[in-house]
């Protein structure tokens, strides 16, 4: 691991050694930043996602986060006793730094299983859709009318295929919260 305070982040930022600090930060399995300027947060972040060109996770607690949460791509806010900025400008909210790890293993891995499953749905019923216009213009001679009316198929994307979704976000579980917990590896199973 690496630690490295806000003086040191001073030098590497106005230094012109980017370049360097990210090699010697790639071969650190985390690295944590104490008494660093909100700031130099964020400039951090930036130059993760810029140099190395990944989608970045910053959590904060308090006012000195928000602009780390929000230069990341995905922010989570921890509300506590420095106050609710961090929660306000985050994507995500949790109670406890321990509720964390359940954030992302489960309800993300849940939610990534949910949007997969929910791709493949629209596909199929927008190429059902179309598979059925397109052999309707056989039929009428490729005059371009229009096989269902506008009403109908407000109503045809309105109720029938709405159930399919909402069931999904609700029901869908394909591995329990335990299995998740106890072998975060099958996160990477849906990628």
């Amino acid at each position: 691991g690496l630690v490295i305070d806000g003086r040191t982040l001073n030098i590497i930022f106005q230094g012109g050694l980017e370049e360097r600090f990210l090699a010697l930060t790639k071969h650190c399995r985390s690295v944590l930043c104490c008494r660093s300027t909100p700031l130099q947060k964020s400039m951090v972040v930036k130059l993760v996602r810029r140099q190395l060109k990944v989608m970045t996770l910053s959590i904060g607690d308090g006012a000195n986060d928000v602009s780390m949460i929000q230069a990341a791509d995905v922010g989570v806010g921890i509300s506590g006793q420095e106050g609710m900025q961090a929660v306000m400008a985050s994507d995500f909210a949790i109670s406890r730094f321990k509720h964390l790890k359940k954030l992302l293993l489960v309800h993300g891995h849940w939610c990534y299983a949910r949007l997969a499953k929910m791709v493949i749905y629209f596909f199929y019923k927008n190429v059902t859709y179309v598979n059925l216009l397109f052999w309707y213009q056989f039929f009428c001679g490729f005059s371009g009318s229009t096989m269902i009316d506008y009403w109908q198929m407000i109503f045809f994307n309105l109720f029938f295929t709405s159930m399919p979704p909402l069931l999904f976000g609700v029901l869908d579980r394909d591995v329990s919260a335990e299995t998740l917990l106890g072998l975060p590896e099958l996160y990477k199973s849906g990628q």
